[in-house]
């Protein structure tokens, strides 16, 4: 492989292993998240709780075989559904491919180096609570801004 084939392969050409490497196992994809009705905006706000297989700890589902079984309204990503999921951050790896921008230096393949996503404060480990813990009335007290953090 190329040292750098992300850069020079589309989405659609990667391979299963090649998309899994795109992840840059952030954790933001796993936040509920509430959305404006498309009448007033559409805007998505992200909370700080995190789906109930959420590992925490691990930053990453603890699940993810079997999550879209477990999970109904959990969405596999997938390069043709990417441009519909205007929910995923901005600094989703996967989201900034498919816009034409490169990876961020925190990621993986680039800093070599998988924790540094969270040593940079780019991902959600240990900042989250869990659905299971709190009721849905509760979800607008929990909205945050820092999922958004792009760092470089």
């Amino acid at each position: 492989m190329p040292e750098k084939w992300w850069e020079i392969k589309s989405l659609t050409a990667m391979s299963n292993e090649e998309w899994e490497q795109i992840c840059d196992r952030c954790g933001k994809c796993c936040l509920i998240k509430l959305q404006d009705e498309e009448e007033d905006g559409g805007e998505v706000y992200y909370t700080d709780v995190a789906c109930h297989l959420f590992d925490g700890d691990k930053c990453q589902c603890a699940d993810y075989k079997n999550r879209l079984l477990r999970v109904p309204d959990c969405v596999q990503l997938e390069p043709g559904n990417l441009e519909a999921l205007n929910w995923m951050p901005p600094s989703c790896s996967y989201r900034r491919l498919q816009q034409g921008l490169s990876l961020p230096s925190w990621h993986h393949l680039v800093s070599n180096d998988k924790n540094t996503v969270h040593t940079t404060g780019n991902s959600v480990m240990k900042r989250v609570i869990f659905e299971r813990d709190l009721t849905d009335e509760d979800l607008e007290d929990r909205i945050v801004e820092w999922p958004l953090k792009i760092t470089n």
